[in-house]
């Protein structure tokens, strides 16, 4: 059920929704920046029109003992997006912000690891997944909205639409790869998605109107290397650290 907001936040709030989309944000971005101005709103009774540095050092100093750094500075570039694209004022507190540096390594999934994977991997559509984004090297989201029209078998390559920066590439797609993707497609034939959702069951997967589930993906991920008994943490990014073919 939808939140009630006093009269002006709401409407305010359904323009910055409208500009963050006129802007070309991705939707977790546009649900970030909407959840900082919610959580903002909340924190100062909707009051958030004429916020001072004073004010704006109180709630991120409570955000920080409460949220990571990153949360902190979602919250910061969507109320700097509504100070500027909504209320058309300059930002009160340019210099407030300053979060640490860290540089960490992603964990680096091994040939023999994949392997493990893919073999304790029961689950067909989550098995040819996996060996997908691997082998192609590409985030889990980027390979969610894989399509059928962006196998490009001739040319042996896959084009990835709407990828980091809102820009696609192309990546070369080995024999292995298309043959794993023919033989899963050939199980649910749906006409546009690679990895239509599990949710109608095989039978059903041609009718399924969106993709696989990230955080079901994530979650058997998750359940999969524990059961190979692999004690390095996989995220969204850890499949598309190294490449070697399979």
């Amino acid at each position: 059920m939808k939140p009630q907001f006093p009269q002006e936040f709401e409407q305010n709030y359904e323009m910055h929704l409208k500009r963050l989309t006129l802007n070309g944000m991705r939707p977790k971005t546009i649900e970030a920046y909407s959840h900082a101005l919610r959580r903002a709103g909340s924190y100062f009774d909707y009051q958030i029109n004429d916020l001072n540095e004073a004010q704006l050092t109180e709630y991120f100093s409570d955000l920080l003992i409460t949220h990571s750094w990153s949360t902190l500075k979602q919250d910061l570039y969507g109320l700097k997006f509504y100070y500027d694209k909504v209320l058309h004022k300059a930002w009160p507190a340019p210099n407030l912000v300053k979060a640490p540096t860290a540089q960490r390594l992603p964990d680096i999934v091994t040939v023999d690891q994949m392997q493990q994977i893919i073999a304790c991997t029961k689950v067909l559509s989550y098995r040819v997944f996996f060996y997908t984004i691997y082998t192609l090297g590409l985030r889990l989201g980027e390979g969610l909205r894989l399509q059928v029209g962006d196998i490009d078998a001739d040319r042996q390559r896959v084009q990835i639409r709407d990828a980091k920066g809102n820009k696609d590439r192309f990546v070369p797609l080995p024999p292995s790869t298309l043959i794993a993707l023919r033989r899963h497609w050939a199980a649910h034939c749906h006409p546009e998605l690679l990895f239509p959702n599990r949710k109608g069951g095989r039978k059903n997967a041609h009718l399924a109107k969106t993709p696989l589930d990230a955080g079901g993906v994530q979650k058997a991920l998750r359940a999969v290397t524990q059961s190979c008994g692999l004690k390095k943490e996989f995220h969204h990014t850890a499949c598309a650290t190294v490449m070697p073919r399979i």
